[in-house]
């Protein structure tokens, strides 16, 4: 059986050690469930830990957000589109945006709907994705501040999403500056400085974040333990949150070379390349049925390290196992930890089962028992501030 498995435990100290980082700096933090892709169990389990605020880009994501966590505050982090502002308003309490139409025509639903929509005004440091420019700061902020129904929670930044700009001081410096002007010159209290996410959480442990960042956008970390920065996983944190099992449909011992002349141009995938295969070379090769149909495969690492992908078609990915089998037989599974690209593409694959360990409602029952009943769970976000957090947001 193909599954992904996610690990609820792991997880939990994941959630705990983050929580932890972001109390030593006075910050509050948004679970960005985006690679989940709406997984209802382990929403459920994230609810259970005391999640209150979560983030995703998909409406139909968020939809289920409010379904298992009702009392949660949504983020909605792709930039709101003119065609959907209807279910961004209905769905959200919070969006990230840079487009003055965008924002008054959220702020007509608003009105139409009863509500007052919170905003984070996206500034652009140099990822080249989405944000506004440093020097059309006070003309857009003009537009933004008397609108009756938007309340301006602060400002805030992308980074490393797209271009891979690595995060530094002096970006963040210049948003605290850019705050500091902007409640100056419109004399408006903005609490809110949104630059975190899992590339500065290196910076965050390394003590040189500045305390004005104090929300940060936290998924890939949460999930995959990575650091973004330096590689591998950053200190104090689990990397076997998420596995992939694959089952083995045929193991035999082969020629680890082509036999017969080969282009590249034959397939149409992305070939993986093992250099350290010299020619005639022969090993046990397992074959599993996942592919890039499911996954990118070049975002699978198997947990023996003793293993290698050797490559893919759309169902099927090949293993070196070496010169032994490892006692795997047909039908056995090869574990594989996965990269962010590879996660988000199996959890959206309809052909993959997800299963948290252990079960979800299990879990939640160890987590209601685990915690004293005069300690409330730990609330991330803004939630806990209450509206748009304007008089206690520290």
């Amino acid at each position: 059986m193909n599954q992904v498995t996610i690990d609820l435990h792991a997880l939990r100290r994941n959630m705990r050690t983050i929580g932890d980082w972001m109390d030593s700096h006075g910050a509050s933090w948004t679970v960005v469930s985006k690679v989940l892709c709406g997984h209802h169990d382990t929403l459920h389990a994230l609810h259970a830990l005391g999640v209150r605020s979560v983030g995703d880009s998909r409406l139909m994501n968020l939809q289920v957000i409010r379904e298992v966590m009702p009392d949660s505050e949504a983020w909605y982090l792709r930039l709101p589109h003119l065609s959907e502002i209807e279910s961004v308003v209905t769905l959200s309490d919070v969006s990230l945006n840079s487009e003055i139409e965008v924002i008054k025509a959220i702020n007509e639903e608003s009105r139409r709907q009863g509500k007052t929509h919170r905003i984070i005004i996206m500034i652009e440091l140099g990822d080249l994705r989405e944000g506004i420019l440093p020097g059309s700061l006070v003309k857009f902020y003009e537009q933004v501040f008397d609108l009756s129904n938007i309340d301006v929670l602060g400002i805030g930044a992308n980074l490393g999403c797209l271009a891979g700009a690595v995060p530094n001081i002096d970006q963040l410096m210049q948003l605290a500056l850019y705050r500091e002007l902007l409640e100056l010159k419109f004399n408006h209290r903005m609490p809110v400085i949104s630059a975190g996410s899992s590339s500065v959480l290196p910076m965050l442990q390394d003590g040189v974040v500045p305390k004005s960042i104090n929300h940060f956008r936290i998924g890939e970390s949460l999930f995959l333990g990575t650091d973004l920065i330096r590689g591998g996983t950053l200190e104090g944190l689990r990397d076997d949150v998420v596995l992939v099992e694959a089952e083995i449909a045929e193991i035999k011992k082969k020629s680890l070379v082509p036999l017969c002349e080969t282009t590249d141009d034959m397939s149409p995938f992305v070939s993986v390349v093992n250099e350290d295969i010299s020619p005639g070379q022969r090993g046990y090769r397992a074959l599993v049925t996942i592919g890039q149909l499911d996954t990118d495969v070049l975002g699978l690492t198997p947990v023996d390290p003793d293993f290698q992908i050797a490559g893919a078609s759309s169902d099927i990915t090949v293993v070196n196992l070496g010169d032994s089998a490892h006692g795997l037989e047909v039908g056995d599974t090869i574990k594989f930890r996965v990269s962010y690209s590879a996660l988000l593409r199996l959890m959206n694959d309809k052909y993959i089962a997800k299963t948290p360990v252990p079960g979800v409602l299990q879990f939640v029952e160890e987590v209601a028992g685990g915690y004293d009943s005069n300690v409330p769970p730990t609330i991330v976000g803004l939630a806990r501030f209450g509206s748009g957090g304007k008089e206690t947001y520290q």
